[in-house]
């Protein structure tokens, strides 16, 4: 009997101690998790493009960047995929960046594993976050897995591995393969290991099955939450458990329809309220007007967009979601960049440096335009079918936007009702008081942005 005592004592104080071990990690993760949520709270996302961002094109070259991107505001850098690139099947001189050989190297052409170490040691000194471009749904046909492993690649009935989509550069991977699941999260763990990166932008999200990106969410670093967008706009249960963000591209292309006269500003509204309805809690899209894609296959921002491309700028920097600049978009980068070579960004001009400059600014000063749950609500007014008008509000901080989305003048009257008050127009530093009822007269294109004069 006593020994059945001592044995239930020691037992209890060991459930104790293990209810205080889990107590403590929760704790832990927990106020990692906000870390996290914090520092993206006003983030403004910059994609570098290390190949074409300087002659170079080498991670030592592009560091001397560094001090430019930090005065214009950016804080999160992303970097397309620095591993070396496969030589079988490759398609141009240098081959897709997202043609991996080796998922635990760095292509030599842009330098070596320390380079980009001290590349990353330097962006944090900075106040930059760091987040790297992961394929996790292909390989290139030289990695070695393809010899050692042909089990974890999708093969046909003849057992010949395939090729995803039309990606004839590229081997498609098998994720019913279990040993294929831990070792991508191990070298997953790797660059955050060793090279402490703040999170992964992933290729291709939805190729690739939604519990292995939660099973690789939960276990890259448990004590370090991670930065994780989804390159997907159609699997929103990628958002439930895996990723914070993932792409705008409904915003994106409803850009490009309204500057070519396809669609108007009231269907800016209607796309709100499927963000509103389809993101789970505390998760958004990353907005944009230009990307490696965009730009490359589609077209610059100007051969899309053309006059009204400014006022979309201002619009992904004060819609719901967190923005992202291109490489070169700063210098009005005015070409299509060559994907598979050579082609040099030129820095000559940064003629649009200072309106995004302006725009960070814009984010950062104002809570009512925080990203996710540090946001305010968005708020529509009642206007014509080319005029957009909304209000953002946290707490007292209130940011009312005004656009003319046509490429014809417009005179617009919009019931600001209570909003009616003191205003800064940001832009231009002038004090305006706008009316319960106000009218405008707005040029083509024209935008304002008003912040509230708090009491």
């Amino acid at each position: 009997m006593e020994g059945r005592r001592i044995y239930f004592k020691t037992g209890l104080k060991i459930g104790i101690f293990s209810v205080i071990i889990v107590v403590i990690l929760v704790m832990v993760y927990s106020c990692t998790m906000n870390k996290s949520d914090n520092w993206m709270k006003d983030a403004v996302i910059y994609e570098v493009n290390i190949r074409q961002y300087t002659k170079e094109g080498t991670f030592n070259a592009f560091s001397e960047h560094l001090p430019r991107l930090k005065e214009m505001g950016v804080n999160v850098l992303w970097f397309m995929p620095i591993h070396p690139i496969s030589s079988t099947k490759r398609i141009g001189p240098l081959g897709s960046y997202y043609s991996i050989r080796d998922y635990k190297a760095v292509n030599h052409e842009f330098g070596t594993e320390e380079d980009f170490k001290k590349l990353v040691d330097k962006a944090h000194d900075m106040g930059f976050k760091v987040i790297m471009d992961w394929v996790a749904n292909h390989t290139g046909w030289d990695h070695p897995w393809i010899k050692e492993h042909p089990d974890w690649y999708v093969r046909d009935a003849k057992g010949n591995i395939v090729h995803p989509e039309t990606w004839e550069d590229v081997a498609q991977l098998d994720y019913s393969n279990k040993e294929l699941r831990k070792e991508m999260i191990k070298t997953m763990k790797y660059w955050v290991t060793k090279f402490d990166i703040d999170g992964f932008r992933c290729d291709y999200a939805g190729g690739v099955p939604v519990d292995f990106w939660e099973e690789a969410a939960r276990k890259i670093n448990p004590t370090k939450k991670l930065f994780m967008l989804a390159e997907d706009n159609v699997k929103y249960e990628l958002l439930d458990k895996a990723f914070q963000a993932n792409y705008g591209w409904d915003l994106y292309h409803l850009m490009n329809d309204i500057a070519k006269g396809k669609k108007n500003a009231q269907s800016i509204i209607s796309y709100q309220k499927r963000v509103d309805t389809l993101y789970p809690k505390g998760t958004y899209p990353m907005l944009f007007t230009s990307n490696h894609d965009e730009n490359s296959w589609n077209g610059t921002e100007f051969e899309r967009m053309g006059e009204a491309y400014e006022t979309m700028s201002v619009l992904t920097f004060t819609l719901p979601g967190v923005p992202m600049i291109y490489s070169g978009q700063e210098a009005g980068l005015n070409k299509r960049l060559e994907f598979f070579s050579k082609d040099e960004i030129d820095w000559s001009d940064l003629k649009y440096e200072n309106h995004y400059k302006q725009l960070i600014s814009l984010k950062k000063q104002n809570e009512a335009l925080y990203t996710g749950k540090h946001g305010g609500d968005i708020a529509f007014f009642d206007t014509s079918k080319n005029v957009l008008a909304f209000k953002r509000q946290k707490n007292d901080n209130i940011v009312i936007v005004v656009m003319n989305l046509s490429s014809s003048p417009i005179n617009e009257t919009i019931n600001f009702g209570d909003n009616s008050g003191n205003y800064i127009s940001y832009f231009t530093d002038e004090l305006v008081e706008l009316q319960a009822n106000h009218s405008f007269a707005l040029d083509k294109w024209e935008y304002k942005v008003f912040i509230k004069l708090k009491k």
